[in-house]
């Protein structure tokens, strides 16, 4: 069963709609606000019901439509709970299970180091690893609680000991990718497979990646799930 990809090209971000066959309830993961009636027409096109709109982390690059979701069609919102998102309705710990639709169940992993409270979600044999694990990367570790060391620890001692064939889900592409699993970013992924964790704190630490654009309007916005404050 493979999850619903849509792609924001703008930041390059990806949204996913989860649901089980021959089901109805279905779950959101990630979605951008300027793609809110993009979105809803998927959920309506199918005969779905939102159940759940859940977050990765809070996002620096796009501003994220939960909050919208949430007045739109009901749906919970859920974010991991060391992003410091009070309005959410759910306040995710690692370990949690989201259950939806008839039996489906999503687990909750916190994988650190991109942000302080990121999380990864394992729904049936895939894995939306957030910024955590990107294809053939992994997110940039120097803002919002960042840590190169937590991030190794999250990709290779988390994300790397689920099963080889998992499917690998990221937030984020930019390079025309889609998909890709564990067992192939164990082997191949550029900034982690056969590093040490020294020797990829030391690259993390180098990057010199500039600023991202909106990251001044889009955190604040984040942590109020997209909503003007006040809502």
């Amino acid at each position: 069963m493979n999850p619903i990809q849509l792609f924001d090209p703008v930041s390059s971000t990806f949204t996913y709609i989860l649901t089980g066959p021959d089901d109805k309830e279905a779950v959101i993961i990630d979605p951008v606000d300027h793609h809110l009636e993009r979105d809803l027409a998927h959920i309506e096109r199918l005969g779905l019901h939102l159940a759940y709109v859940l977050e990765t982390h809070v996002h620096a690059d796009h501003v994220t439509s939960a909050g919208r979701l949430h007045e739109r069609t009901g749906a919970r919102t859920a974010v991991p709970s060391g992003c410091g998102v009070p309005p959410a309705e759910l306040q995710l710990r690692d370990g949690d299970t989201i259950r939806f639709g008839k039996g489906e169940t999503i687990a909750v992993i916190h994988t650190p180091g991109h942000t302080a409270g990121s999380m990864s979600y394992v729904w049936r044999n895939n894995v939306f690893t957030g910024d955590a694990l990107l294809i053939d990367g992994c997110g940039r570790t120097d803002f919002q609680g960042g840590s190169a060391e937590a991030l190794y620890d999250s990709i290779t001692g988390r994300l790397f000991a689920l099963a080889e064939e998992t499917r690998v889900w990221p937030c984020h592409d930019y390079k025309g990718q889609q998909v890709s699993t564990i067992g192939w970013e164990k082997r191949h992924n550029a900034r982690v497979a056969n590093r040490t964790r020294a020797d990829f704190i030391e690259l993390m630490e180098h990057l010199n990646l500039p600023k991202p654009q909106l990251i001044d309007v889009a955190v604040p916005a984040n942590r109020n799930l997209g909503l003007p404050h006040g809502v």
